[in-house]
């Protein structure tokens, strides 16, 4: 997806960065072009060895609150992740966040063989993807059974909470503040929306211990190979929160393969309120990211905005 936060290297960035990192020149390089925020660049090293090098917004774009320390959150989460074991994503070479070489912080990770399941899914049968599915809910389990001490953001700092319900209320007011500063119409006041969800905002005191949640563990962001998972990448925006926030448990999957492997579903009033909740935080926040990344798409920016008045009226709806 074109972003205009995307922040492209040249040919003598990306061989300053791999001499920096490796000692070593580079035969070839190849901008990936599926992330929506950061860019990123396969790169063929000098001995044949194949890494990834991704490269977040320089500082002068301007972010959402929820992007803001993304590279280093990603790092962070993948370092924790790595930790757990038996989960496979990338291992993490160099992190520079000095943007001493480019105006950015960036990373090299390993080079994961295979491709993304959003490419391949609709040419799969039914059991395959259903294997798949309930693999992915295996080590979505994984992930979140790595506990926290607090809800919010890896580097809020003092903003780290013990409630859950204060770090979500956080988390969806920071949107929504982006949206104001922005001037964005959403079709419906912004008072109206904080109403809405003030009024369900009691139904995450049920949730009591902090989880490494991924947040964006879409079908993107998975990597196939020979029938398996070979990868999970972009922990970029993971956070301490409430598992049932993670996307394979939200309306645009539902899947009964993943659930299985994960081990539950939802299944009662009070985690089908919080999902509802969480349903329209990812509404809020696919809206207003078009602005602030600046889309070039305009089919997936009218989808964004009717996705999000759809998801609005069906959230007033659910009490």
């Amino acid at each position: 997806m074109q972003s205009f936060n995307k922040s492209k290297l040249d040919d003598n960035q990306l061989k300053d960065i791999m001499d920096h990192a490796f000692g070593q020149s580079i035969q070839s390089s190849e901008e990936l072009t599926e992330g929506w925020a950061n860019v990123a660049y396969e790169i063929v090293l000098a001995d044949g060895r194949k890494v990834v090098l991704k490269v977040a917004p320089s500082k002068d774009k301007r972010l959402m609150r929820c992007e803001k320390n993304n590279m280093r959150t990603e790092v962070e989460a993948l370092r924790i992740v790595t930790q757990i074991g038996g989960i496979p994503v990338p291992h993490v070479y160099v992190y520079d966040p000095s943007c001493t070489l480019i105006d950015s912080e960036y990373f090299i990770m390993e080079y994961i063989e295979g491709i993304s399941l959003n490419k391949i899914k609709d040419s799969l049968l039914s059991e395959e993807l259903q294997s798949i599915e309930k693999q992915l809910g295996e080590y979505n389990a994984l992930i979140n059974s790595c506990k926290g001490e607090k809800f919010g953001y890896f580097h809020d700092g003092d903003d780290l909470t013990v409630s859950w319900a204060v770090a979500f209320r956080k988390l969806i007011n920071d949107v929504l503040q982006d949206g104001i500063e922005a001037g964005i119409d959403l079709s419906i006041s912004y008072s109206e929306i904080e109403i809405e969800i003030d009024k369900r905002i009691t139904t995450l005191n049920e949730v009591s211990e902090p989880c490494l949640v991924h947040w964006d563990l879409w079908p993107g962001n998975v990597f196939i190979h020979e029938g398996r998972i070979s990868g999970i990448i972009d922990f970029e925006r993971a956070f301490w929160g409430d598992p049932l926030i993670e996307y394979y448990f939200g309306k645009f999957a539902q899947s009964a393969a993943f659930e299985e492997g994960y081990g539950k579903g939802i299944t009662s009033e009070g985690e089908r309120n919080r999902r509802a909740l969480y349903d329209f935080y990812l509404d809020l926040v696919m809206v207003i990211e078009c602005d602030y990344r600046q889309y070039e798409n305009q089919e997936h920016i009218q989808w964004a905005f009717r996705n999000f008045e759809e998801g609005f009226n069906k959230f007033k709806k659910h009490l």
